[in-house]
């Protein structure tokens, strides 16, 4: 049966990759890049335009082709049709792969550069963040269908992305390399480096999940019906809503604990400023937990807080950079 699929228009492909949610994407990338030069004074433009390609190619990836396999893995056909953006505008769903595609070798290819151009430790790095990236809704167990969503959500474009941001800027101070010392295969690592790139990117990583969160929370319902079990599903929805405060207020724990321990500057208080406007877009959640009207919330507490982060490190990295 011949099926009359629609042309992938500019539009389309915008709302297919979600182009403003990759700002999700693009502030911890902002973040470690200027985290490296606070901390360390380094900064190699080269790695960071390099690695800037590769991570937003692998985000427009991860969208479009979760896309593709919640089209392919629907249970609810109403859902296929009118939620699915290729059901809905009858996009065909193999071209929509292949594209995705394109965006994955992109990205692939900017890695392999980056390992060139740092350590082998990246190859590792990197395809752990690609292989969950790929299993997260495909597979036979896809892990979207577990209560893991918001941990490797959080770790990956949290942590992961500020991790690799900072990593590719210190090619002669690297916190974690593999090498080969005649026929000895050694691994150097920096523990004291590592935790303090985790426990600045924690208040990022825990936003981050919480947007997953509260989208599974929106979701639950429909998941349900598509056998998507997540962490709402087992917490059941009332308990998981009392818990969704937290999120944000853990997020603030960690952001004092890196001023306290000098990981982060003390300038980075004005993040505190953001508080009252936090428990706004939090109690409207609370109030109404909608795909549509709230569900924006979770996304602008985290926004909020990694721009006003990155716009405390660049005036930091500006002062530095006078001074030097």
């Amino acid at each position: 049966m011949k099926t009359d699929y629609k042309p992938l228009t500019w539009p389309l492909f915008l709302e297919l990759i979600r182009l403003p949610a990759k700002t999700a994407s693009l502030l911890p990338f902002l973040l470690g890049t200027s985290y490296a030069y606070y901390a360390y004074g380094q900064f190699n433009w080269l790695n960071t335009l390099i690695y800037f390609i590769g991570q937003m190619s692998i985000a427009f990836f991860v969208t479009g082709f979760n896309n593709v396999q919640d089209y392919y893995k629907a249970k609810d056909l109403a859902y296929r049709g009118r939620d699915n953006i290729l059901g809905r505008e009858h996009l065909n769903p193999r071209h929509m792969m292949a594209l995705m595609m394109v965006f994955l070798i992109i990205a692939c290819s900017m890695g392999i550069l980056l390992i060139i151009r740092t350590n082998l430790v990246l190859l590792f790095i990197g395809g752990l963040a690609i292989l969950i990236a790929i299993t997260y809704t495909a597979g036979p167990v896809p892990l979207s269908r577990m209560p893991l969503g918001e941990i490797l959500s959080g770790l990956c474009e949290g942590f992961g992305t500020i991790f690799i941001a900072a990593y590719v800027n210190m090619p002669k101070q690297l916190p974690i390399a593999m090498y080969f010392d005649g026929w000895h295969f050694v691994i150097t690592a920096n523990l004291a480096v590592i935790l303090t790139l985790f426990v600045i990117a924690l208040p990022i990583v825990i936003l981050d999940g919480g947007v997953m969160y509260a989208d599974n929370i929106c979701d639950l319902q429909q998941d349900m019906k598509n056998q998507r079990f997540t962490l709402p599903y087992y917490l059941g929805k009332q308990r998981a809503v009392k818990l969704y405060p937290f999120v944000p207020g853990m997020a603030f724990v960690f952001v004092i604990i890196g001023i306290l321990l000098g990981w982060l500057p003390w300038l980075m208080i004005v993040v505190f400023g953001l508080i009252p406007v936090v428990i706004q877009h939090t109690k409207a959640f609370l109030a109404v937990q909608d795909k549509g009207k709230t569900f924006i919330t979770a996304i602008q507490n985290l926004l909020s807080v990694a721009s006003v982060e990155v716009a405390v490190l660049v005036v930091m990295d500006i002062i530095r950079l006078l001074k030097s």
